[in-house]
């Protein structure tokens, strides 16, 4: 089962079911996976939204010797108590969100698998500010605190924010050129391995044009001694660049991988240019995790309207990769 999909659904009450039923509709997702989900749940809204998918339930006694089915739903149940198919997000789905990722984090930290894909959660209810992201939940539920790294991916450029999911009045003092060497190296391994690929990166400033009326700007003392020795480990970086600019086509084309100093810098511009062809992969963990880039959209929820490109393209992404 090594090189498998999990899928752990995550909230209840998002549009991710929907957009499981629409990619098994569409064919264009080769591989089995195995969704971990409420069963009832799952039937629940598959009658509502009028799909009709085979359902294969997985015994969880027999997890470690399953052969997962194509063209049809690989169902790891779990219990959940509900009244509505469709439903309002609310407190109550924690603890079934959070019994979902622990058995999907066993099965890939035992090697049973070769990815997990996850779909939204709610922050506000599931996360309780004890973590500012999923991205954070899941280093610290898998032993790598402080190693992730967030990459939204695609085939033609990827971006990565070295902070993560941070108030914009704690970047700056989050920004090191530990972490910004840890980033480029964790990346750069990872297109090497698993794509095939040295790529060329682009690294962003922290200030509007990298400049700062300070006599010590975090161009200077911080970001540009990170790309000289990224470069002593014959890594291809250039920078800094100022971030209003590097979007460019004429200087975008130049390279695969951006970096930028926070979220906003580097995610509104390929979530611009690429929409739902984008997928947010976490490197840095014990396996590959990836989530289809929108959230729960829980005002869109049962209205069979949802687009699916993004868990397809997650898919499309786990293809390419090699499983060495």
């Amino acid at each position: 089962m090594n090189k498998n999909i999990i899928i752990v659904a995550g909230e209840p009450y998002s549009i991710f079911l929907e957009l499981v039923f629409k990619s098994i509709k569409s064919k264009k997702i080769k591989k089995p996976f195995l969704l971990i989900c409420s069963k009832k749940l799952l039937i629940a809204q598959m009658k509502k939204l009028k799909f009709n998918n085979k359902i294969n339930t997985v015994d969880k006694n027999k997890i470690k010797n399953i052969k997962l089915l194509r063209d049809c739903i690989n169902v790891l149940d779990v219990k959940f108590n509900f009244k509505k198919a469709f439903d309002k997000i609310n407190h109550n789905s924690s603890k079934y969100i959070e019994n979902c990722f622990s058995l999907g984090l066993d099965i890939v930290k035992n090697g049973k698998a070769k990815a997990l894909i996850n779909g939204p959660i709610s922050k506000k209810h599931f996360l309780k500010k004890k973590y500012p992201g999923i991205t954070e939940y899941l280093a610290r539920k898998s032993g790598k605190k402080n190693n992730e790294v967030m990459l939204i991916y695609n085939n033609k450029l990827a971006v990565s924010p070295v902070t993560t999911h941070l108030p914009l009045q704690d970047v700056k003092k989050n920004i090191t050129s530990k972490k910004i060497i840890n980033n480029v190296t964790t990346i750069n391994s990872f297109f090497i391995n698993k794509l095939k690929k040295k790529p060329k990166f682009a690294i962003t400033g922290l200030n509007p044009h990298c400049e700062t009326v300070k006599i010590f700007s975090e161009e200077k003392r911080i970001i540009l001694p990170a790309i000289k020795k990224l470069k002593k480990k014959n890594i291809n970086i250039s920078g800094p660049f100022p971030a209003d600019t590097i979007f460019l086509k004429k200087n975008i084309n130049k390279f695969d991988v951006v970096v930028g100093m926070y979220h906003d810098q580097v995610l509104t511009p390929i979530k611009t240019l690429y929409g739902f062809k984008a997928i947010n992969v976490t490197l840095g963990l014990p396996f590959i995790r990836i989530t289809p880039d929108h959230g729960p959209n829980n005002s869109m929820l049962g209205k069979n309207k949802s687009d699916p490109r993004s868990l397809i393209e997650a898919f499309k992404f786990l293809s390419r990769i090699r499983d060495n």
